[in-house]
């Protein structure tokens, strides 16, 4: 049996709710009310998201060369002034 592994992104949105997406997977989206609730629709969005790829006989993208990183900058470095 082969294993898919995807990055899921989740991140504030209006109204104190959640959005989640899914880089790899074009179009996968998906919304919550909480942490929680948001992981279980990822969940769903991604398996759902596979069984259309697999019905269309379409490759599974894979992420194994995918590198994240997130990059911090003071206001200092951002400043027009020079």
């Amino acid at each position: 049996m082969e294993n898919y592994t995807f990055r899921a992104i989740i991140e504030p949105d209006e109204g104190n709710t959640f959005h989640g997406f899914v880089p790899a997977l074009s179009g996968c989206h998906t919304f919550g009310n909480t942490i929680e609730e948001i992981k279980l629709n990822l969940r769903e969005a991604i398996i759902c998201h596979i069984q259309g790829l697999l019905k269309d006989k379409l490759p599974i993208p894979q992420e194994n060369d995918t590198l994240e990183i997130i990059q911090t900058f003071s206001k200092k470095e951002v400043s027009l002034v020079c």
